[in-house]
This record gives C-alpha cells, structure tokens and sequence, in this order.
C-alpha cells in the first residue's frame, strides 16, 4: 500500500547531502593518566593554522556569502547605472567600498551573534514563562522585550541619520520629529511593536483568526491618515510614519518576538499549527504606524511652527564638540552598545528573577552578544559611509535624466520622457533584486511552500514578492517626482488589500501580510531611505519618504492575488475531478422484471 509524505519531506530527503565523521575518529587514543591508576585522559588536540583554517572557513565563508549576496549586487547595480546611464563617476568610491565592506562583515557577525546569543533568551523565555508566570506578567514581558528589540534593529539608525537632509522651512514638524524627538520617536514606534507582541501573544494563545484584528488596526490608521491628509503640517509626517512600519520588521524584532509568541503558543497548547508564527509581524508593521500618527498630532498642537521659522533652521547646524561620543567611530561605538547591552540585560534580569533559571551553554551565548554588538558597531560604521552614502549619491543622480540639477553637467542627461522612463526602470530593478537577495525572503518562500505542501510554490512566493517592491518602488518614486499625496496612494491600496483579504483564505492571508515584513531588511531599508530622502533632496520636494510604505503594501497585494488565482484553480481541479468521478460511476440499479404500468 502506497505511503503518503508530505511534499516538504520529500523535498527535503531530495536535496539534502551531508557527511558525517565521528568524534572519536579526530581524537587520539585515551592514554593511561598513571601506572595505579585506571583513569584515561585523551591527549588534547593540538590544530596548525592550516587545520583551524581549513575548520573554518565552511563556518564563516557560508554566512559571509549570505550578506555579500545581499549587499554586492545593488551596490555594483548602483555603481553601474551611475556611471553607464547616468555618465557620473561614484564620489568618495575608496570609502564607500571600504563602507560596503563593513557592512557585509558587520551584517555576518550580528546575525551569527543574533542566533547563538540573543535567539536561546527569546526561546527560553518564550518556552517558560507561560507555566511560572500569570498571563499579565507574560504580556508585560512581551510588550518591554517588544520595546527593547525595536532600539536593537541596525534599520533604526537609518531615521535618525535621516532627520540632517529635512528641510525645516519646508516640513518643520518633520524636522523637528527626527531631530529634538528623535529617541521619543524610536519610543513610540517601539510602544507600537510591544502593543503588536501583545496581541500577537493573545491570538497565539487563543487562536484568533487574523482577518479582524487586521480590520481592527487598519481601518483607524487610515482614518487617522485621512486626517492628516487635511492638516499641511501632519501631511508632510505620513511618509514617515508609514515608512515606520517597514523599519520595525528586521533581523532583530522578527526572530526575538517569533521566538517569544511561538514559546507561549506551544506552552498553551496552541503551538501545534503550522501558521501559528505567522500574523505577528503584521500587526508590527500597523501599530508603530499609528503611533507615529498619534505623536505626530501631540506634537503638532503644542508646538507653535509659524512664531519663528529662523529658530527651528538654526537647530539644524550642529553643535561643533570634541567629545568622544559625537564622532567616528565613538558614535557608532555607543549606539551599538545602546542598542544590544540593554537588550540582553533586561533578558537576563527576567530569566534570573522572574523565571529563576539557569543558562545553559554560557560561553556560546556570551559568544554571541559579543559578536552581536561587535557586528552592531561594524554595521554602524558601514552603514554611515557605505549604504548611505551611496543611496543618497545616487538618489540626487537619477532625477539628472530628465530634469536640470545644478552639480551635474548637461543635464538634463536624456528627454523628458525617456529620461522619467529610465528613473522608473531604476527603481524596478532595484526593488526586484533587493527583493530577491535577500535571506529572508528565501527563507519564507521555503516555509511557505513546506506549510502549502508545495501548492504555493518558493519560486512564486518570491517572484511575486519582488515584483509588488519593484512596482511599490516605482510608485513611490513617482510620487516624490510628482509631489503626489500619499494618502491618495494609500488608502485605495490598502482598501483593495481589504478586499482581497476578505476573499483570502486564512492561510494565505498569514503569509500575505507577513511577506511585506521579510522585504523590508537591514540592507534595503537604509539603501532605499538615503536614495528617496536624496531625490527629493534633488527635485526640491518637501520630504523623500513614502516609497517604503510602498514597498510594503504592493507585495501584500501581489501575494494575496497569487493566493486567490492558486485557490481558483484548486476549486476548479476539484470541481473537475468530481465531475470525473460522476462520469465514470456505474449506472444506478434498476429494477428488472417490474412493470411500471
């Protein structure tokens, strides 16, 4: 009798290949310790260079590959377009490689250090706390972890980078958000993601369906956008605040929050489900948005912006100081400690004081928050002067094509018309190839296509994922060009991203609506951030964000209709077969012999 497996399984055995050598086989023979004595001591193992070189570089030369995938292709995209399309030679090129090359580096030595040193806290916790503590501590515990991870996301540091390009007589509450309120800013957006750990922590537990708690965070922050829309002042923060969302969902708040949620779920009872992880990083994508709405609204009714133009423009010339911590590499050394230390404090307090366990495997995890915060640093420094440098030379290049800017000569470079064609065609690229390299995405796409037993294939997944950022992208470029609301943009998109989820599956609407999440990483974020804040730097517009809000809502809408047309065509299989089935059925029996007069 034939045996079903899962399409997974046999995936798996299929492509799997590993050897395996036994320990014993490395060590020497044990050696008698004395003549009396029966005790043996292996003789230690003493390694060449060679040897420890050969050990490893499998180790570090699959993860190193992993970031260079990721960072390589955009930054020689972006080089090559500059200097081939755009006829302009890359600025600074020795130290935005050098720059590149850090963050590479730093990328692989945090996310190595994010999985043995920061991910066994979240998953010891997650695993323990729901049988030692009551279900208030539980959710005060996720809501300050939530909180905690969001200052940890190496993305974050792309806003407050971001606060010296805003003009302050153009967007004044804008510029005074990312700069006198710029921790308060990370607070809130970090308020915003521990609220999502809570609900996420609840629908775990519970089993809530996702459609409605979509419904329920959605519907006011579109209310609270269109009002905005009405208010100059609130109309130039939507960009940011919708970009807010995008920034929250890294490498950090992911895994750590997951690991937290899926402990508690399957401590509960409730873990058992294959799209139990799935949800969570949607709902920390939408409240850090309505945060940034509501601080955006406080802000603007305190603060009086026409009583003196001059005085919010000269806060935007820094203070010149000698110390340490304001310059290179002191800054960069100090926001990565700022970002982990605190972290793995409040991780240890809990599980020491609340949960009143011991750490199992101590030097690995110390091993690990030492390669996280050094990776953070690393990270830091190339992400000052590699990632946005580059975005940010680029950004105030590509609007050359069709328009006069003043540092380019012979601009503009190609007809208007073909030279606004050339800027889309840009930011196509650019998002489709992010899109693509990066892990997370593979990662999904393998997920996905395990929990769909192959029905939603990897390769779908991801080319319809890539294809909604390249399209989000585009959007989001000619909407800084043309000086379009962004309202406009959002509120259709995501009414249609209602409708389709109302007509989704459970199951597809999970994945849909994470997929936004997993497109919006430590590389892309910052790359895409410095080259729309420097095109409407070059065009004169009043802020460059908006475009990761773009990115973020084209794929939901890409997913959500490959998951219907997949759904179609599986009712039609059905219906089909079911017909079969009726056609080659034997006749119903008759009685014979009777007759029916």
């Amino acid at each position: 009798m034939a045996r079903k497996i899962r399409f997974s399984d046999f995936v798996k055995e299929m492509t799997i290949s590993h050897h395996e050598i036994s320990f014993n086989d490395l060590t020497p023979k044990p050696k008698a310790k004395s003549k009396n004595k029966s005790l043996f001591q292996p003789k230690k193992i003493h390694l060449g260079p060679k040897h420890a070189y050969r050990l490893l570089r499998p180790y570090v030369s699959v993860r190193f590959i992993d970031q260079l995938k990721a960072v390589l292709p955009l930054a020689l995209y972006l080089i090559l377009f500059q200097l081939i399309v755009l006829r302009q030679s890359v600025e600074n090129s020795g130290v935005i490689t050098a720059g590149l090359f850090a963050v590479i580096l730093g990328l692989m030595f945090f996310m190595e250090g994010l999985k043995l040193g920061l991910m066994p806290f979240g998953e010891t916790i997650g695993s323990r706390l729901p049988r030692k503590s009551p279900l208030a501590v539980v959710l005060l515990i996720s809501f300050l972890l939530g909180v905690g991870v969001t200052f940890a996301e190496p993305a974050i540091g792309a806003l407050k980078t971001a606060g010296s390009i805003v003009d302050p007589q153009e967007a004044p509450l804008l510029f005074v958000l990312l700069n006198h309120y710029a921790d308060t800013l990370v607070l809130i957006v970090g308020a915003g993601v521990g609220m999502a750990a809570i609900l996420g922590t609840l629908r775990f537990i519970y089993g809530w369906s996702l459609k409605p708690l979509i419904y329920l965070t959605i519907i006011p922050t579109l209310g609270l956008t269109l009002y905005s829309m009405g208010q100059p002042e609130l109309a130039s923060v939507l960009g940011l605040a919708w970009d807010c969302g995008a920034v929250t969902t890294g490498p950090v708040t992911v895994p750590l929050v997951l690991a937290l949620g899926i402990g508690v779920a399957a401590s509960a009872g409730k873990g058992d489900h294959g799209l139990s992880g799935f949800g969570i990083v949607t709902l920390a994508s939408i409240f850090p948005i309505l945060g940034v709405l509501i601080l955006s609204i406080f802000v603007s009714s305190t603060t009086d912006f026409t009583a003196s133009i001059t005085g919010i423009q000269s806060l935007s010339t820094p203070i010149q100081t000698e110390l340490w911590w304001d310059q290179t590499p002191g800054k960069e050394i100090l926001l990565g400690l700022r970002a982990i230390v605190p972290l793995v404090l409040f991780l240890f307090l809990v599980l020491k004081v609340i949960l009143r366990e011991q750490l199992s495997e101590k030097f690995i995890i110390t091993y690990g928050i030492i390669l996280s915060i050094f990776g953070m640093i690393v990270f830091n420094l190339g992400l000052s002067y590699g990632l946005s440098a580059l975005g940010t030379q680029s950004g105030e290049l590509v609007p050359s094509a069709f328009t006069s800017v003043p540092h380019v000569n012979a601009s503009p470079l190609y007809p208007f018309e073909l030279g606004l064609l050339i800027a889309i065609f840009f930011a196509v690229f650019l998002g489709f190839g992010a899109t693509i390299a990066e892990p997370a995405l593979n990662a999904l796409g393998i997920t996905v296509q395990t929990l769909t037993n192959g029905a939603f294939k990897k390769s779908l997944l991801m080319i319809s994922v890539a294809s909604g950022v390249a399209l989000g992208l585009a959007i989001g470029i000619l909407k800084i060009i043309f000086a379009w609301k962004l309202a406009y943009l959002l509120v259709p998109l995501y009414s249609l991203a209602i409708v389709f989820t109302a007509l989704s599956s459970e199951d597809f609407v999970n994945i849909a609506w994470d997929s936004a999440g997993v497109t919006t990483g430590p590389v892309t974020v910052p790359l895409v951030l410095a080259m729309g804040l420097g095109l409407g730097t070059a065009v004169s517009a009043k802020e460059g964000f908006g475009i990761l809000s773009m990115a973020s809502i084209c794929p939901i809408l890409c997913v959500l209709g490959s998951g219907l047309v997949i759904e179609y065509k599986a009712r039609q299989t059905k219906r089909r077969s079911s017909e079969e089935n009726d056609s080659t059925a034997p006749p119903p029996p008759t009685l014979s012999g009777v007759s029916t007069t």
